[in-house]
């Protein structure tokens, strides 16, 4: 699998991100992608999503948290520079295969750790019975694209205030019910994010494609489309 790189570690946005994936899904030969990268907080909804309905506005504006709107379907997550974005791109229309290929390469990854985890038919990843990472999926003419979360650790203030808008939720979906549900990877591990990182790029990747910057700007044309108000709030 060849691993899709950038030539400066500046942090970007999420939407150039999203569109990075489908720059590779669109133009790259057919083969198999992986991309490993980290936002600032963010929010991240669904495709199917409403924005009011799934996140409090006003605690991300207040606290610097960005909101965007994915392709793929699924919940609202969560995501800053204490955790992982993972993207596998791969030559099918057949998302479950993609999905079971996406999952199986992640629990080869969290095994060389030595952390026993398993994958559920909704394609999350667990330890024991908590959650640390989720996935979504969706198609392009002959790829998909899946993208997850790894949750090496993370702000669960943001986390839990973020992404639940009604006072009713945030008394039902209190920060200990959160933690009950998901489980971070440094507390399975004594091995840092740094090193968790090339870890995973090591056990996954045996290539290396560096963008040039007129690749990078071809993305930045997609990534357009993700930062305009139509696409985020479906008006």
């Amino acid at each position: 699998m060849i691993h899709v790189s950038l030539s400066d570690d500046a942090l970007r946005p999420l939407p150039f991100y999203l569109a990075l994936e489908e720059y590779v899904a669109r133009t790259m030969p057919a083969g198999d992608y992986f991309l490993l990268w980290q936002v600032a907080p963010t929010v991240i909804f669904g495709r199917n999503q409403h924005l009011e309905n799934e996140v409090d506005a006003d605690y991300c504006r207040r606290h610097g948290i960005a909101m965007y709107r994915r392709k793929s379907g699924g919940g609202c997550v969560y995501a800053d520079l204490s955790n992982l974005m993972l993207s596998f791109v791969t030559p099918t229309e057949d998302v479950g295969f993609a999905f079971n290929r996406y999952v199986n390469l992640l629990l080869l990854v969290l095994r060389k750790l030595g952390i026993d985890a398993v994958g559920t038919r909704h394609n999350d990843v667990l330890i024991g019975d908590r959650k640390v990472s989720g996935t979504a999926c969706y198609k392009l003419p002959n790829r998909s694209i899946v993208h997850g979360t790894l949750l090496y650790d993370t702000n669960m203030n943001h986390m839990l205030n973020a992404i639940t808008p009604s006072a009713e939720k945030l008394e039902s979906k209190g920060i200990q019910s959160v933690r009950q549900r998901i489980t971070l990877l440094k507390d399975h591990t004594d091995v840092g994010l740094e090193e968790v990182k090339a870890l995973i790029l090591k056990t996954l990747c045996d290539d290396e494609f560096c963008l040039a910057d007129d690749a990078i700007r071809e993305v930045e044309q997609i990534e357009r489309q993700y930062h305009e108000e139509q696409f985020i709030h479906l008006v």
